[in-house]
This record gives C-alpha cells, structure tokens and sequence, in this order.
C-alpha cells in the first residue's frame, strides 16, 4: 500500500467515524471503509486483500477512534 494510498484511507475513516461506522460490525466496517477507497481509486484484488488484512489489525484502533470522536464532538 502506498502513501497516497494510507492517506485516504485514514481520511475515510475519519470523515466517517461518527455515525456510520458506529452502527456497523467489523466485517461491514471494512467492507464499508475499502468501498469508498475503491470509489476513489481503482483497486486491484491485491489491493483489497492488502487493504482488508491491514484494517483488520487496526480494527481497535478505529474503534477507539470513532467512540473519542462522538464522545468529544
């Protein structure tokens, strides 16, 4: 994954983390998060994959960032 790549990822899940991510499980929450990078970008299988193991180890991390952000905002 390139650094284009990382910044928008991290640039959804920010734009997205208060309401619409809340409501959704892991599994939806990536499938949710990668749809609208791939709506950006063309992604490749390979991508998805990359993409999909690399959300799935900061899964805790996204959590953590959408409950600070609706609980600060």
């Amino acid at each position: 994954m390139n650094t284009t790549m990382m910044r928008q990822l991290w640039s959804i899940i920010a734009e997205n983390s208060e309401k619409t991510l809340t409501g959704l499980n892991d599994s939806d929450l990536i499938s949710h998060i990668v749809s609208k990078l791939n709506s950006q970008q063309n992604l490749s299988s390979e991508d998805c994959g990359v993409i999909n193991a690399y959300l799935r180890s900061r899964i805790l991390l996204i959590r953590e960032m959408t409950e600070y952000s609706i609980s600060h905002f």
